[in-house]
């Protein structure tokens, strides 16, 4: 490669240091230092100058912006598992290759689910904020005082049983949480007998017998507000819901209503449907302790991210020495 001209390659966000590093000796790279989302105006000028792009999760990469690349633009490398924000038939309409960074997220996100699965029904953030911004309330220890409910013997209704699901299936089971999951296509029989899991055909049904609800799906047309305020209505007043996916499988406007009605007990949510814009309705339910919101952290670690980085990197350079990069996204795959 050393031999060959550096392929020009743009970088939309700041990514770790050692991630950058990498680029800069390996590629002619453009990095974002003070880490500002690009505008739409900056990511058609750079496509109209380089051969590599590679957006995050916040970039709108559609066909409009896609349309105005130069023939120049080769590789879309995306640093992110989703490539929801990326139209990859327009992509390839323009024989642009699409690329992404799957499987190295998957323990980081099933963590942070567990997580939020445990801090919903034991008001672990209610209980948090009592010590820091409400002092003086509490009074030491009492039997009745901020009850929670128990987990184990419960049963919890996977969204998605994708590598994501599969391995908050590992956790919950561990917590003695009973598997239920509904999925495109059913596991592999022995994932089956491993996890203990009953899989259920239809997800309206399985809404309705389950505890806790983790939605692990990826966001494609068809998984937009899959959990509808039909769906969502099917669920039991006691039961939770956490999403670590995408903000938009759930209809946020029927899901604040059940909450606020008492049809759901409560949600633990990583993800919003308007990101970055959290509705101020969810941040009062989160004040009164019916839900735990966070800014989308659940695949946030060092560790991680230096993992995506080095796949984008084996991506561009798979790509430039004349090979199918390992981690192509095909069109039409949804």
């Amino acid at each position: 490669m050393t031999s060959k001209k550096k392929p020009t390659v743009y970088i939309t966000r700041k990514l770790p240091d050692v991630v950058e590093t990498r680029m800069r000796e390996l590629f002619d790279a453009e990095l974002n230092v003070d880490d500002t989302p690009r505008s739409q105006p900056e990511l058609v000028a750079a496509v109209k100058r380089v051969d590599v792009l590679v957006p995050t999760v916040t970039d709108r990469i559609d066909a409009a912006l896609i349309e105005q690349a130069g023939p120049q633009l080769r590789l879309i490398a995306a640093f992110s598992n989703g490539v929801d924000n990326i139209d990859v038939d327009a992509a390839a309409r323009r024989g642009i290759t699409v690329t992404n960074t799957p499987n190295v997220l998957t323990e980081d996100t099933a963590d942070m689910t567990m997580a939020l699965i445990l801090a919903v029904p034991r008001r672990l953030a209610e209980g948090a904020q009592i010590l820091t911004d409400r002092k003086g309330e509490w009074a030491g220890w009492s039997p009745t005082w901020m009850l929670g409910r128990r987990i184990a013997g419960k049963r919890i209704g996977i969204v998605g049983m994708g590598r994501i699901g599969t391995a908050v299936a590992r956790r919950a089971k561990a917590f003695g949480l009973s598997i239920h999951y509904h999925n495109r296509h059913r596991v592999k029989p022995e994932t089956e007998e491993m996890l203990e899991a009953t899989y259920w055909d239809s997800l309206d049904q399985m809404l309705a017998r389950v505890d806790i609800v983790s939605v692990n799906c990826p966001s494609t047309p068809a998984t937009f507000h899959l959990l509808s305020a039909r769906r969502l209505a099917l669920m039991r007043p006691d039961s939770y819901i956490v999403n670590t996916a995408r903000g938009g499988i759930i209809d946020e406007t029927a899901l604040i209503k059940c909450i606020r009605e008492g049809k759901i007990a409560g949600a633990g949510l990583d993800v919003f449907e308007n990101e970055p814009a959290v509705s101020p309705k969810l941040v009062k339910l989160a004040g009164e302790g019916k839900v735990v919101l966070l800014p989308h952290m659940s695949s946030a670690t060092l560790e991680g991210r230096i993992d995506m980085g080095e796949k984008v990197v084996i991506n561009i350079r798979t790509f430039f020495d004349g090979h199918r990069p390992p981690d192509r996204v095909l069109p039409g795959r949804d």
